[in-house]
C-alpha cells in the first residue's frame, strides 16, 4: 500500500472515531464520509470496502452505516492502552473472585458481540474469548448491548438473525424482548449461553459518559443457581456496572 494510499484510509478510520459533536455510535454513511473528507463517493465507498474485508470497519446491516471494526477494538484491548480496558479490569477481577467464574467486558460491533478482556475464574479450563466476535443473538452479553434499542429495531435484527427451527431462547423474539426489559428495569439479565458449556452467563449495561451503553459486563455460570441466588449475582454484577460506568464519567443518579 503506499503511503498516500495508507493516509487516505486513515482519514477515513479518523472520521469514523468521531470528534464531539460528530461522534455517532451508529456510524455514518459513505456520502456523509465522502463530503467530510472532500473525496469522490465512489472512491471512498472501495475503501471502506477493503477495509471492512480487512476488519477495519464494520457495516451496520440494517442502517448500512459504517464504524471502526473489531480488529482496531481487539488491538486496542491488547496494547493496554484503551481507556475501558484499563479502567474495566479491577472490576471483572472483583467479579471473578467473588463468584469464581469468568467475567468478560463485551462491546456490539455491528451485529456482533467481541469480547475486549476476559477474567479468568480457578477453573483449569478457561475457553478464550479475548479478541473473539460473535453473532450478538447468541451472546449473553447481547441483551444488555441492545438494552436501549428500540423494540422496532430490535425486532427487525433478530427477525434477520435468528436461525429457523432453534428450539432455544435465542430463536425466540418475545424471550429477547423479556430480557432487554428486564435489563432496562433491573440493570441486569440472566440468559442462555449458546456458545460454550457454560449453563448460562448473567450481564449487565455499562455507560459511558454520555449515558450511552457502552459496553457490558457478562459473567458465566458453570451451573445456573436457584432463583434467590440468581437475583443476588445479578445485583452484584449491575451494581458493577454502574461502578464502572461512573468510573469512565457517567454521572451516578
Amino acid at each position: 500500500m503506499s503511503s498516500a494510499g495508507l493516509r487516505r484510509d486513515l482519514e477515513i478510520l479518523d472520521v469514523l472515531a468521531g470528534h464531539g459533536d460528530e461522534r455517532d455510535t451508529d456510524g455514518f454513511g459513505v456520502s456523509w464520509i465522502a463530503q467530510r473528507l472532500d473525496r469522490e463517493k465512489s472512491q471512498v465507498s472501495r475503501a471502506l470496502r477493503a477495509l471492512e474485508a480487512e476488519g477495519m470497519v464494520e457495516r451496520d446491516p440494517v442502517t448500512r452505516r459504517y464504524r471502526l471494526g473489531w480488529r482496531l477494538f481487539a488491538l486496542a484491548a491488547r496494547s493496554q492502552q484503551a481507556r475501558l480496558v484499563q479502567v474495566s479490569a479491577p472490576f471483572l477481577r472483583r467479579l471473578a473472585t467473588a463468584f469464581d467464574e469468568d467475567a468478560h467486558l463485551c462491546v456490539l460491533r455491528g451485529d456482533q458481540v467481541l469480547t475486549l478482556v476476559s477474567m479468568p475464574s480457578s477453573r483449569a479450563y478457561h475457553r478464550i474469548w479475548e479478541g473473539v466476535s460473535v453473532p450478538v443473538i447468541m451472546a449473553a452479553a447481547g441483551r444488555s448491548l441492545l438494552a436501549d434499542w428500540e423494540p422496532d429495531r430490535v425486532r427487525e435484527l433478530l427477525r434477520a438473525k435468528l436461525p429457523a427451527g432453534l428450539d432455544s431462547a435465542v430463536s425466540d423474539e418475545e424471550q429477547w424482548m423479556a430480557d432487554l426489559a428486564h435489563a432496562r428495569t433491573f440493570g441486569y439479565v440472566a440468559s442462555d449461553v449458546e456458545l460454550d458449556d457454560s449453563a448460562g452467563a448473567v450481564s449487565a449495561p455499562v455507560r459511558d459518559h454520555r449515558g450511552l451503553i457502552a459496553a457490558a459486563v457478562s459473567v458465566s455460570l458453570t451451573r445456573v443457581p436457584a432463583r434467590p441466588r440468581l437475583e443476588e449475582i445479578g445485583h452484584a454484577i449491575a451494581d458493577s456496572a454502574r461502578a464502572l460506568s461512573a468510573a469512565l464519567g457517567y454521572p451516578a443518579c
